[in-house]
């Protein structure tokens, strides 16, 4: 008997192995746009990898977290690289997801049959946002202290519970040790409930079939191929298709992060702020406070809806409502189609215009805010939930053009 048959007697290694990759047939027309699904994950073990090795020299205390960031970046053998590292691959994370979602977004990959993969997909993008939130407060310096004040804060618009709620999530009355403990904490477990959504992500995506630029379901096309003759005739094994392929774009997403990492990872202050090299001082407000590059598009709504009564409790729902109109995508959608390849001039036209905004809306919420920025904010909040508010109405209205039968280069 050889090893991997005693293995398999034990645990299905290699049914695993034959599921999910070898005999995993994938649509042959995968395009660039492909690439980030792959790339989220590495980046994922990579974020886990460097938080390991920086945990091991890092004190989750107020009045040595910042110290100790410092060791780390002056002291230990190549302390600097792996922080860097890590601060660059938490925006690199975002950077791939974001193209991931947008690939969703104009291939209908939330549609039926895949509603639950989007929707998991967007628990993953929480705990992502969750993650970031945590670890954002860990180095001790300026803006992730004042930054992570404002954001808790924003709790205490909550009406009734508010005040009770941001004192919880602190442990605190105020940004404090305990805090920063609860933090490390909670931004050393998520990242490992990451891997298990992302895992839960794979195996739902494996049961209903990938996606394509068509959004032609292979599965129900004719069948027979070079391979297997009751698997799709426009499929092909992932392994060592895709998996060679995708090489390509690891590669040259490398190329990319690790030019980042030796020569920018300040990111001229959008991946590492200026007064975070400063340590956190309570009696020391910076000048403007604004979260991570990531979370500003969400943080544009929220200063976009005027506070009523002195409480800003319309803004932070605006702000969650952002966020949660997103998993109801494969019900806004009604168009006859999945691609927008064939969807009309109407649904183009929507989604460059939400690029455009969130993008904007992205920059606004790094500016310190002024008349013109508000209102600015103020339209590109309206037409965000536009676009997903009124895709009930424009996706069924829109002119469409004839989906293939089968799938096309």
């Amino acid at each position: 008997m050889s090893l991997m048959n005693w293995i398999d007697d034990r645990f299905p290694a290699t049914k695993v192995w034959n599921e999910h990759l070898a005999e995993y047939y994938a649509p042959k027309n995968f395009n660039f746009w492909y690439f980030f699904g792959s790339l989220a994950l590495m980046v994922l073990v990579l974020q886990i990898v460097t938080g390991v090795l920086l945990a091991m020299n890092y004190k989750p205390d107020a009045d040595l977290a910042f110290a100790s960031v410092e060791y780390i970046m002056r002291d230990v053998p190549g302390g600097w690289f792996i922080r860097y590292m890590h601060s660059t691959g938490s925006s690199a994370f975002f950077v791939v997801v974001y193209l991931h979602m947008y690939r969703g977004l104009i291939y209908g990959s939330f549609r039926t049959p895949r509603e639950l993969i989007w929707i998991i997909g967007m628990v993953i993008y929480l705990a992502m946002m969750a993650t970031a939130f945590f670890g954002y407060l860990l180095p001790w310096g300026q803006m992730s202290y004042w930054g992570a004040q404002v954001i808790v804060n924003l709790f205490d618009a909550i009406p009734i519970i508010g005040g009770a709620l941001s004192e919880w999530v602190r442990g605190d009355y105020v940004i404090s040790d305990i805090t920063l403990n609860r933090f490390y904490a909670f931004h050393y477990l998520v990242p490992f409930i990451l891997v298990a959504l992302v895992y839960v992500h794979i195996v739902a995506l494996h049961q209903v079939g990938s996606n394509n630029p068509d959004g032609v379901e292979i599965k129900k096309g004719p069948k027979g191929n070079r391979w297997d003759e009751n698997a799709p005739a426009d499929g092909i094994p992932f392994h060592p298709y895709y998996s060679v392929k995708d090489i390509v774009g690891v590669v040259g997403f490398l190329i990319l992060f690790f030019a980042v990492v030796f020569f920018a990872p300040e990111m001229g202050g959008y991946f590492l702020e200026a007064p975070n090299f400063e340590p956190a001082n309570p009696l020391k407000t910076p000048e403007h406070i604004a979260p991570v590059w990531y979370f500003t598009p969400f943080y544009a709504i929220l200063r976009a809806v005027p506070s009523f009564a002195g409480t800003q409790v319309w803004g932070v729902i605006a702000m969650f409502a952002s966020i949660l109109v997103m998993f109801f995508l494969p019900w806004l959608d009604r168009s006859p189609v999945k691609s927008i390849r064939y969807k009309g001039p109407i649904t183009k036209f929507m989604i460059g215009m939400f690029v455009v905004v969130f993008i904007m809306l992205g920059y606004l919420g790094t500016q310190a805010p002024s008349a013109l920025y508000t209102a600015l904010s103020q339209i590109g909040t309206i037409l965000y939930f536009a676009f997903f508010l009124l895709m009930p109405i424009y996706s069924k209205i829109d002119k469409t053009k004839p989906v293939p039968e089968r799938v096309t280069k």
